[in-house]
């Protein structure tokens, strides 16, 4: 089957190239995202892949179903990049990677708060420089301090688990308990009530428009002084207005994320030649108890190899229609 492959960088090539071996599709890549703009590029494809900043509306789906495309392949396991709802309209068959190994990103999380808390960057450049003084670097140790844990799915569980290890206490947030994150010792509550009790505050819950802002600044006012905050999930669960004024009061004591609401336009590209018009990314970088990195917790060799054989087997499934078992309905939970 032709597969026109968007937001295509260099280094899933090589791999998809290698996996493709046996699925025997013909892929063409593009640089580019798929955009209303690009839209056009896909016509004649009957499958296209995309990644987590393209942007398929309405009007790119109907682009698309014009052109003859029947199905749309993301790469990521999230999905409110996609109108399901337009979709479903134009005859669009829509389908993602569920698993993709939670440890990439826990683990991820993991390391921002040990950064974070230890002011390991900090202390990096400072040895490069010949300054070897340790004040400014004091931190916490995390054994009986409180983590809140918002989302204890998959990539949650795994970060609780390792926060247990530490010799935390655990405080989570999530609609469906988990008994496995009850058995590590976990407790739930509602998630601005944890949030007020933590040390800590690790996201990895989906966005939705109950979690949208779901730090923000009343929860971010309730905070013990000095808490720190990860977020490995989705930009959109916080407020980032409001947490930049957390910071400069002093009650948010460090932030480290790894996504941001209005990443599309930035992530994943080279903008060091560039001036970056987005204020708001430029304040959080020039804070210097804010650690911000470009979306790559999930980038593993486990986890991109997984995206990318599940990305091939849908396509192929689609092609000689077998069931999905990763297709996305309207009501799915992102």
């Amino acid at each position: 089957m032709r597969v026109a492959m968007f937001s295509a960088k260099y280094y899933e090539r090589m791999l998809l190239d290698e996996l493709n071996a046996r699925h025997r599709h013909e892929i063409v890549y593009f640089d580019a995202a798929l955009e209303p703009g690009t839209a056009p590029l896909a016509a004649g494809f009957p499958a296209v892949s995309v990644f987590v900043n393209d942007v398929i509306s309405g009007d790119v789906l109907k682009q698309l179903s014009a052109g003859g495309t029947g199905l749309v392949a993301t790469r990521s396991t999230g999905f409110n990049h996609i109108d399901l709802r337009a979709a479903k309209e134009h005859g669009v068959t829509v389908v993602r990677v569920t698993d993709y190994s939670p440890n990439s990103v826990a683990e991820f999380a993991v390391g921002l708060l040990l950064a974070l808390n230890r002011k390991i960057p900090r202390a990096y450049n400072r040895t490069r420089d010949g300054n070897f003084e340790l004040g400014g670097l004091m931190g916490f140790d995390l054994a009986g301090r409180t983590v809140a844990v918002i989302g204890t799915g998959k990539i949650g569980r795994i970060f609780a688990r390792i926060m247990a290890a530490f010799g935390c206490r655990l405080l989570g947030f999530d609609v469906h308990r988990s008994p496995e994150f009850e058995e590590l010792g976990g407790r739930y509550g509602a998630a601005a009530d944890i949030m007020a009790e933590a040390d800590v505050i690790s996201l990895h819950c989906p966005l939705t428009p109950e979690t949208h802002y779901i730090v923000n600044a009343r929860t971010l006012a309730s905070l013990k002084r000095g808490a720190l905050l990860i977020n490995t999930s989705r930009g959109g669960l916080i407020d980032t207005e409001a947490a930049i004024e957390a910071l400069k009061s002093g009650l948010l004591g460090g932030m480290a994320i790894d996504v941001y609401e209005q990443e599309a336009e930035l992530f994943f590209k080279d903008l060091s030649s560039t001036v970056i018009p987005d204020d708001v990314i430029q304040r959080l970088v020039s804070i210097p108890n804010v650690i911000l990195t470009g979306h790559q917790a999930f980038f593993t060799r486990e986890a991109i190899g997984t995206i990318l054989e599940t990305t091939l087997v849908s396509i192929s499934d689609f092609e000689n229609n077998r069931p999905l078992v990763n297709e996305i309905h309207a009501r799915s939970s992102i």
